[in-house]
């Protein structure tokens, strides 16, 4: 992270601790190419793992390129989960346990699932973009490194304001939603020094 330019930090913003099912945000001046200006879902949180994805970095293809012969539908974004496993595919998603071995996250959200039954869904068209999210590899930390980041300024913990699937701007929307400071970050330039 750079030099905060703010008069507080970040981290003091945080009311909340991070869990399944919650929000991180990037702070508004991190350049890591994975993660600058990401908002991250939560969906493990644990003394020994603590995963998410990505939610707005679209990777501008679709799953059936990557799948080509087994699924025939164009409809569905693929996006970067994060810099770990990279050649890995996941989903998160609405389905509830219609989808078998779903695991639930929180609220209507799970993770995963029998990915068979997912693609045969998709191809008879059961299973609307909306519902749905696809990733390569994912976001992963130990509790400790998070911890360490949150407290470094690079992350705002958040419980989940709006609607995450397919959004643009998701991150100035999730923080403007937020308001007071929070929504301040929007106004921000991602490098300060340009300023």
């Amino acid at each position: 992270m750079i030099l905060n330019p703010l008069d507080y930090k970040i981290a003091d913003l945080n009311k909340i601790e991070p869990e399944k099912g919650r929000l991180l945000i990037a702070e508004p001046f991190m350049t890591d190419s994975y993660f600058k200006r990401s908002v991250v879902l939560l969906t493990a949180y644990n003394d020994t793992d603590v995963v998410g994805f990505i939610l707005n970095k679209p990777l501008h293809t679709s799953l059936n390129k990557i799948l080509p012969s087994e699924i025939n539908n164009d409809k569905f974004s693929v996006y970067l989960g994060g810099p770990v496993e990279t050649s890995s595919l996941h989903f998160i998603h609405t389905l509830g346990t219609t989808l078998e071995e779903s695991k639930h996250i929180s609220g209507n959200l799970f993770w995963g699932g029998n990915f068979e039954q997912l693609k045969e869904m998709i191809n008879n068209n059961e299973v609307a973009p909306t519902e749905i999210m696809f990733f390569t590899g994912y976001s992963g930390w130990s509790k400790e490194q998070l911890s360490y980041e949150i407290n470094e300024d690079s992350w705002l913990i958040s419980n989940i304001n709006t609607k995450i699937f397919n959004k643009k701007n998701l991150w100035k929307e999730v923080l403007k939603k937020k308001g007071g400071k929070y929504a301040m970050f929007t106004q921000f330039p991602e490098n300060p020094s340009l300023n």
